[in-house]
């Protein structure tokens, strides 16, 4: 089934607007990386980055005591091995799975920094550039991340137990198909058709042997059009990008999209209730 055939597996935005809050939710352990939605669609491809451009992608401890107890956690949860020879334990663990995986550990209590990664769908940032910066500095271009954000995110890591798997969505609208995005695509010359939501699926997770803390990232990318074909969609879509606080809207680069998104809700709502972009 090709992308643009397929149902969107997840749809945050019927939520409500966008925000930068936790609002993380605990899920069942057998949920935490089944189904992979993703796989068939990007799992190849994500190997290929790794080993063409793992300088981009990649870095830290790649082969430490969290790194090994990470693979062999995802083993476990899928029930796979590696099969791609890639040189280290975290790359081998992110060739099983279609997610991103970034590992962080406190020296010194609260002190969570990001220790090792494997980031081959960038939302608009590179790993090697953030690789030892603490909560506040990953977090410090966030509307409100830093202090509050990055304080209850640490607070959240200390306390987790290695038996709760907790998950939360993000998304934007972006003018290409590509999941490999470490800068924004531009909106110059595209038309409805490049319009794509992307989701990201986060998870966290405390590893039990070594305590360090694994963030998965999987990035969802489904042509929006289609999904605004449904009324019900496109007016929860409208009431999320309309309702989204100015600094939330800026952080996402929103205003740059706006003729384009206007445009895809008018086309999309013909035949039925006025849509309140214009």
């Amino acid at each position: 089934m090709s992308l643009s055939a397929r149902t969107p597996p997840y749809l945050p935005f019927l939520q409500g607007t966008p925000r930068f809050e936790p609002d993380l939710k605990p899920v069942p352990a057998s949920q935490w990386l089944a189904p992979d939605t993703e796989a068939g669609a990007w799992l190849r491809d994500k190997c290929l980055i790794l080993k063409m451009m793992r300088a981009n992608v990649v870095g830290g401890d790649l082969d430490g005591a969290a790194a090994a107890e990470t693979l062999e956690l995802i083993m476990a949860a899928t029930g796979e091995t590696p099969t791609q020879s890639m040189p280290t334990a975290l790359e081998e663990a992110g060739s099983l799975v279609s997610d991103d995986l970034c590992l962080l550990t406190a020296a010194r209590p609260g002190d969570w920094r990001l220790i090792a990664g494997v980031l081959c769908a960038p939302t608009y940032w590179t790993l090697p550039e953030r690789i030892g910066m603490d909560l506040g500095g990953l977090h410090g271009p966030v509307p409100g991340g830093d202090p509050g954000l990055s304080a209850r995110i640490a607070r959240i890591f200390t306390g987790l137990n290695p038996d709760v798997v907790l998950e939360r969505f993000n998304w934007t609208v972006q003018a290409s198909e590509k999941r490999y995005t470490p800068d924004r695509p531009t909106v110059t010359g595209k038309q409805l058709s490049d319009l794509h939501l992307r989701v990201e699926r986060q998870t966290i997770r405390k590893l039990p042997k070594t305590g360090a803390v694994l963030f998965t990232i999987r990035i969802c990318v489904d042509p929006l059009v289609p999904i605004l074909k449904d009324p019900e969609a496109r007016e929860a879509f409208e009431d999320a990008w309309l309702g989204a606080p100015l600094a939330v809207r800026q952080y996402k680069a929103w205003g740059a999209l706006e003729p384009l998104v206007a445009q895809a809700c008018r086309q999309s709502g013909r035949g039925s209730a006025h849509s309140t972009l214009s």
